[in-house]
């Protein structure tokens, strides 16, 4: 077979094992009511061939293979069997109602395998799996032979094995890595080689199951693809023994996303990938790992502001799938410390915050000190910042520059404040009080100098964790009539990680507020210089 032939357009088979060799993941047993609900999923989303389980391995294998066979009609219904009569008689009646069933049998091929697992010569491993695939064909035409152990095999023998089941009427030859021993140039040799060298190969199908052991299974399948293979067997998630299988989503969206060098397609729906994969994790407890190829939750997430601007721009700058592809939600941007300007102005965009530059540019320094002390900003923390920073549109006389606050159960309550008056000018004051948001409001009344009296104080936490966000929302009423109002309430709002911090920002909000309402009925004069005697 020449590279035209190997890398021309065709059509590749996938053998879903999660049910069988994914639930051999520690932990991840399913029931059978489980079961037959991923092989539904499994169904729908394009799968050729279910491996349903192991038959003989317990009665609920056994029941679930039966009530897969029963339901699933859209395609093959598989059962797993050790090579011998027994084994192949249970698996056969488990799938004697399946619309389109397979027996899957077979025995190890390296000699580490012939000589310690099976305790046989090369001869009588050979013999015993040509009986196998005999006995498996007096109940169904569909048989897999599995050749354990390939990875490590003698070729000279692997290929007699292969040419021989071959002739006993095997219609697909698996070729496992079991131990995920091989490299992608060694495997995909591997594939190429039982091209080459199995004369009646052209009678069977080509399949290959590797393993993650050195973290090349998907890799490893992929060569094998290049190299003649027509059936790749892979799990969701990749779940399996040990370190796993196989991933089902990484190999189909490999081959489809590089058809060019492929040249091949499998008939799966890749819409069901990721809602497939969140099913099975949920099923079998088995979370998902956060930077998980194509269904993790970073697998569409950009926290770096050079992403954040390309992907923005144009998505294909730094994203070669996209996520509705797969059946996931959209590109997320994550905004933190390492976010830019375009990550979080297409963010306040879509939260519908439409800020002038001079607002923005407030929001941004904010959001800065915020991300500094918090691993993401999210959506809740952006809505505090914007309400404390982006509402400010009077003219702001005073400016809180920094708070001190020292407090405990023995001490009393002391503040120290910076603030920046209407002449530029900076005076710092401290003062005490019943308790730390006391202390600092008399602390910014001895500078400010503004007759209020406090009538509201409510806090809440805008998010969970120890470094919540916390929102402070204040009243005040001023003290003397302002544009012939008797009574009139100013309210402030303050967003901060530090709540004491949150609580001055409230104030001096309010006190803001207040003393704009005064500048337009005719109070310039008095806020235009800052007199040393409010010091």
């Amino acid at each position: 077979m020449d590279e035209s032939d190997i890398t021309s357009h065709d059509r590749i088979k996938v053998f879903d094992t999660t049910l069988r060799d994914g639930e051999q993941s520690p932990g991840a047993a399913l029931t059978v009511s489980e079961k037959i609900e991923i092989a539904h999923v499994l169904q729908e989303m394009g799968v050729d061939i279910i491996e349903a389980g192991f038959p003989i391995s317990s009665p609920g294998d056994f029941r679930a293979v039966e009530e897969i066979s029963r339901e699933i009609r859209g395609c093959v219904v598989c059962a797993l069997t050790r090579a011998n009569p027994k084994d192949i008689d249970v698996a056969a009646e488990a799938v004697r109602e399946a619309a389109h069933p397979r027996i899957h049998t077979g025995l190890g091929v390296s000699d580490n395998h012939v000589r310690y697992k099976l305790r046989m010569t090369r001869e009588e491993a050979l013999e015993r799996g040509m009986e196998a695939v005999k006995h498996a064909k007096r109940f169904v035409e569909d048989v897999q032979y599995y050749a354990e152990d390939a990875g490590r095999a003698d070729p000279a023998y692997l290929y007699r094995v292969l040419e021989a089941v071959i002739a006993a009427g095997a219609t697909v030859v698996n070729i496992p890595d079991t131990t995920g021993y091989t490299t992608p140039d060694e495997f995909g040799a591997l594939i190429r080689s039982i091209v080459e060298h199995v004369p009646n190969i052209n009678r069977a199908t080509v399949s290959v199951h590797c393993h993650n052991d050195l973290g090349m299974a998907t890799a490893n399948t992929l060569a094998g693809v290049l190299n003649g293979a027509r059936q790749v067997e892979c799990t969701v998630n990749g779940i399996g023994e040990r370190a796993g299988n196989c991933s089902l989503e990484e190999v189909v969206m490999a081959l489809k996303t590089r058809r060019d060098l492929f040249g091949a397609e499998t008939g799966i729906n890749t819409r069901r990938i990721y809602p497939v994969s969140r099913l099975v994790s949920q099923l079998t407890g088995i979370m998902v790992q956060r930077n998980k190829a194509i269904v993790g939750a970073n697998a569409f997430a950009h926290s770096s502001g050079i992403h954040q601007d390309g992907v923005l721009k144009e998505r294909t700058t730094y994203e070669i799938i996209d996520p509705h592809d797969v059946g996931a939600p959209d590109s997320e941007i994550i905004l933190s410390a390492r976010s830019g300007r375009a990550g979080l102005r297409h963010r306040l965009d879509e939260l519908g915050y439409g800020l002038g530059e001079e607002q923005f540019e407030k929001v941004y320094q904010r959001f800065l000190a915020v991300a500094d002390m918090k691993k993401t900003v999210d959506t809740r923390d952006l809505e505090a910042i914007v309400d404390d920073e982006a509402r400010m549109f009077f003219e702001e006389t005073y400016h809180l520059e920094h708070v001190q606050v020292t407090c405990g159960n023995s001490s009393v309550p002391t503040a120290t404040v910076r603030i920046r008056g209407p002449n530029g000018q900076v005076r710092c004051d401290a003062d005490h009080g019943s308790g730390p948001v006391d202390a600092v409001y008399r602390a910014i009344n001895r500078v400010v100098g503004e007759p209020n009296e406090l009538i509201e104080f409510s806090v809440q936490a805008v998010t969970e964790g120890i470094d919540a966000v916390g929102r402070v929302t204040i009243r005040i009423q001023a003290d003397e009539p302002v544009n012939g109002t008797k009574r009139q309430v100013f309210s402030g709002h303050g967003a901060d990680n530090d709540i004491v911090v949150a609580s001055a920002k409230a104030y001096m909000f309010a006190l803001n507020r207040l003393i704009a309402t005064r500048r337009e009925a005719g109070g310039e004069e008095k806020y235009g210089v800052w007199s040393m005697e409010r010091v």
